[in-house]
């Protein structure tokens, strides 16, 4: 069943990430780290769905996306940045992406660009039972300006963030490529949950890192394998 929701703030990020608040229809559930299929209510695009990650709290009154748009592409993500408060999408019934397997537990949170935004609701949600203590975030981009709400996760009591770059200066943050001499330097126990999200190879690479390191590969989660 598809549930029509309007826009109601959309707010710039970073130079290509955007945050988007629509309503929240009555009966609608979902679990920190679950996604939604998204279909713009625009001609010639109305067939055109896409799946993207509530990074709204479960209980919260509105929902919110965090998506990172491609104008190259000439896709729903560049419709997506054109959106206007007043206008409606389509959502269908949530499904699960990834989500938290131990909440209350110390976990480590690996995520390439845009990658990050399907713990953002995790994060938020241990945020607010006060359940990220011992919890790590290892966050990679381009450059700094590419860093999504770099401020607010900081601010996450009980969450130790390592944010690197790959390109161009690095003024406050590690310019640094995540890999397994990386990962070795950062974690030093491996008996806890990961967490990987972003490019396919970063995800593989990573995966194969913490396996060589020592970590549980039953405790290793990706979007695919949640």
């Amino acid at each position: 069943m598809t549930q029509t929701i309007t826009l109601k703030d959309k707010r710039q990020l970073t130079p290509d990430v955007h945050a988007y608040t629509f309503t929240r229809p009555d009966g609608l559930t979902f679990t920190p780290g679950h996604a939604t299929e998204m279909t713009l209510n625009r001609d010639g695009w109305k067939e055109e769905g896409r799946p993207f990650t509530f990074t709204s709290r479960p209980d919260e009154d509105h929902l919110q996306f965090v998506i990172k748009s491609y104008p190259s592409h000439n896709g729903v993500t560049e419709q997506l940045a054109d959106l206007a408060p007043g206008e409606t999408v389509d959502i269908a019934e949530p499904f699960g992406a990834l989500e938290d397997k131990a909440p209350d537990a110390p976990a480590t949170f690996l995520a390439a660009g845009a990658g990050l935004t399907p713990f953002l609701a995790i994060l938020r949600e241990r945020a607010a039972q006060g359940t990220l203590q011992g919890c790590q975030l290892i966050f990679t981009n381009s450059t700094e300006a590419d860093i999504i709400l770099r401020g607010e996760l900081t601010a996450m009591e009980g969450l130790t963030t390592h944010f690197t770059v790959t390109d161009g200066p690095a003024k406050t943050v590690e310019k640094a490529k995540v890999d397994r001499a990386f990962l070795a330097d950062k974690i030093h126990d491996y008996s806890g949950h990961f967490y990987i999200c972003g490019p396919q190879g970063f995800v593989d690479d990573i995966r194969d890192a913490l396996n060589a390191l020592g970590a549980d590969p039953d405790r290793i989660h990706t979007e695919e394998g949640w």
